[in-house]
This record gives structure tokens, sequence and C-alpha cells, in this order.
């Protein structure tokens, strides 16, 4: 069995795009006609320079090859161009088409993904949503709304989810790190105040940030927090100042997470290493795929530190993330995006029942892809998966901003 054909799709989810501008789906084929997909997630170039990237890793390094090679064609990826260090756009490349060759190998012998990693641990996989404006929702003044949140929050707790998480600190600034606003700190609070007020102890709290804060500002805004005693506080300054977020993780009662914007086991070591997290959130199409993050769990047992694969893509790199979810002992939880474009891209084939995702047990990723709903929404657009703002910290008219990316307007 060789590796013998590339298609890439990119595809953009309709209003209100939960998930980002777009996602990159990849498609390899076999010489023997098995068919493989993967979502590479990655966004520091657009889909044109992404998928020109995602062809030469391809043909470069694992056409032609057994798709069982994945230790083989990882290295060849890592350490092309005689670098032998991470970087982003072609491990994102890999991690998509490693993706790809786990769904391949888990067909070609009729079993779930899983239970090539060294088989199930983990039956039910406990889920967890963002906080999105519900229907009946102003989609603009949600995201600075404590009262819209909350509600959304109680919503999210009567399907059964144990966890919803929220990031109204803002602003995503590429000047970061900032010191916050002290109206964004009062913000913060507030929206901590009204959710736990509204789910009591049926929930935990996930505080989102994006890399925003200067460490002397991330320690404010945690300290501020803590009362609420959320579950974690999610990379509040800029991912490769490691040294600069241990001191965040000493000063702050709240545990910290990290790593959508890492890749590699050489990032997520020097984490673990610097005590600066004790919970890694791998995006599985942008980390190096899926068995380097089984080896990042690994040594992250030796941390005692847990796993929460991180979403803000589609439903493929969520599939990835469901299988190394299943097959590792120290999982706290996976992300999930409930939209019905979400769903229909896989016809239904993996969902959140009650706030949990039962183990897939159809062979490969275990989903079904609906290629022509993919290609029947193609993008268009010239933005970034995700963009930071040009413009600083408003400190005069406070920091309005939706989740992740701008929803898209109908």
């Amino acid at each position: 069995m060789k590796l013998k054909d590339l298609d890439v799709i990119v595809t953009a989810p309709p209003a209100p795009g939960w998930g980002g501008r777009y996602w990159i789906l990849v498609k390899l084929t076999t010489d023997d006609g098995i068919t493989g997909w993967g979502e590479c997630y990655a966004s520091s170039v657009g889909p044109k320079a992404m998928q020109a990237v995602i062809e030469d890793v391809f043909s470069r390094h694992m056409m032609g090859e057994n798709p069982e090679d994945i230790e083989l064609m990882f290295r060849r990826a890592y350490s092309s161009g005689f670098t032998q260090r991470p970087d982003l756009t072609v491990m994102g490349a890999f991690s998509g088409l490693e993706i790809a060759c786990w769904d391949i190998l888990g067909k070609a012998r009729n079993r779930p993904v899983y239970a090539l990693l060294g088989g199930k641990i983990n039956q039910r996989i406990r889920a967890y949503t963002y906080l999105y404006p519900l229907p009946h929702h102003d989609a603009t003044a949600f995201w600075t709304s404590p009262e819209l949140a909350a509600e959304c929050a109680e919503a999210m707790v009567t399907k059964g989810y144990t966890a919803v998480k929220f990031d109204p600190a803002g602003p995503y600034t590429m000047r970061g790190g900032h010191m916050p606003a002290m109206s964004d700190i009062s913000t913060s609070v507030a929206f901590c105040k009204a959710i736990r007020e509204a789910v009591g102890d049926k929930a935990d709290l996930l505080f989102g940030t994006h890399g925003q804060f200067t460490t002397a500002g991330a320690i404010r805004l945690g300290q501020a927090l803590e009362p609420y005693s959320p579950l974690w506080f999610e990379e509040p300054i800029p991912p490769d100042a490691i040294d600069e977020m241990a001191k965040v993780a000493q000063a702050v009662r709240i545990p910290i997470a990290t790593g959508e914007r890492l890749t590699t086991k050489a990032e997520f070591a020097q984490v673990l290493r610097a005590g600066a997290a004790t919970i890694l959130q791998p995006a599985l199409g942008r980390a190096g795929g899926i068995w380097e993050m089984k080896k990042v769990a690994a040594i992250a047992e030796v941390y005692n530190a847990q796993m929460a694969p991180h979403l803000y893509a589609g439903p493929l790199e969520w599939a990835a993330n469901i299988h190394l979810a299943c097959a590792i002992p120290n999982l706290l939880m996976a992300e999930t995006i409930e939209t019905p474009f979400h769903d229909a891209l896989i016809k239904g084939s993996i969902r959140v029942e009650g706030g949990f995702i039962e183990a897939p047990e159809a062979p490969g990723l275990g989903i079904e892809v609906d290629e022509a709903l993919a290609r029947a929404h193609p993008y268009s657009g010239d933005g970034l998966h995700l963009q930071m703002q040009d413009a600083p910290c408003d400190y005069v008219n406070g920091n309005n901003f939706e989740g992740g990316a701008p929803s898209i307007q109908e």
C-alpha cells in the first residue's frame, strides 16, 4: 500500500462561521484505492499559499510511501531544509496529511484509529463548548454582556455540558502582550460572576485568553478571577515567552492551559519543563499530528499534566482529537463546536450527546465526509483563518471583539 494522490479542499463554513473563516481539508488516496481524510490547522499564510505548502510536503516527503511509516515521514518533514526544529507552517501541512494516513490505516485494518494507538482507555470523552450567541441573542452585544453569556452557559449545562469557555478580556492585537484595561478586568470579573451564579457547581469555567497580556497584566487579571475558581486560565501571555508564563503560573491560583499555537514535542516539552502550564491544548491539525501528540501526552504524564485537545476548526480535526482522547490516560476534556455545518460535513457520524462523546466504532477516524458539501462552499475571501488586529488596546472606550473570528453576516 502506497500513498498516491492528494486533493486539497478549502471550504468556508456558512454564517455564523464558528470555527474560523475557512478549513483546509486534505484527501489522500492509496494505490489500492483507500481514501483518508485530514485537516490542516495553520493560519500564518493564506489558503492558496498553504495549499502549495501541503502539496510540496506531500510530494517531497510522503508520496509513494507506505502510510504506516508515520515516523519516517514526520522526521523528513521536521528535518527538511536542514532545520530539525518546529516550523509552524510545514508542521501544519504535515499534521493534516498525517491524520489522513491514520484514517487510511484504520480503514485498511477495519479498526478505529485509537485501536492502533495502544487501544481505548476512555469510552466517553468529556466535551466542552465555547459560549456562542443563542438564536435570540443580539450577536453584537453578546460578547460584552455577562448576562447573555450566563444565559448561554445555563443553556449549555441543560444540554449536558460540564465545562464552558469564554474570553471577554480582549483585544487580540499584534502588539501583545499589553496591560489590560481596567474596564476589561472588570468585564472579565463580571462574566465569571454571572456565569458562576448561573451554573453553580454544575460546570467548570474555562477562562480563555490568547496571549494578549504582559506578565504583570496577566497576573493582575488572573488574581482578579480567582474567587470564581476557573478550571483554567488559557494562554495568558504570548506562547513563546515560556519562562514568563511560568511566572504567571506561580502567581495565580488558577491552572494555566496552553498549546493551541504550539507544534511538536519540542515546544510542548519546554512548557512542561518550565512549569508554565499543567493543561496542554494541542490543535492536532497543527501540532504534528496524532502520533506526535501521543508522545506529548506521554511526556505530560511524567509531569502530572493533562491534555485538553483544542478545536477552532472543522470536524475532521475534531475527529482526530477524539481518537487521541480515547487513547490517552491523562485526558481532561476535548473542545467541540456544534453547528449544522460541522455536523453535516461528517454526516453526523460523531456527535456530542449529553455533554460527552462516545468513542467512535467505525474504521479509521469513524467519519463519513460529505465531499460535495465541502466543495460547494469554497473560500473566496482574502483573510486568514484567524487574524490579530493592528489597533492597540482601547483604554478609553473599552474593547469589543467576537470570540475567535468575526462572525459571517447573513
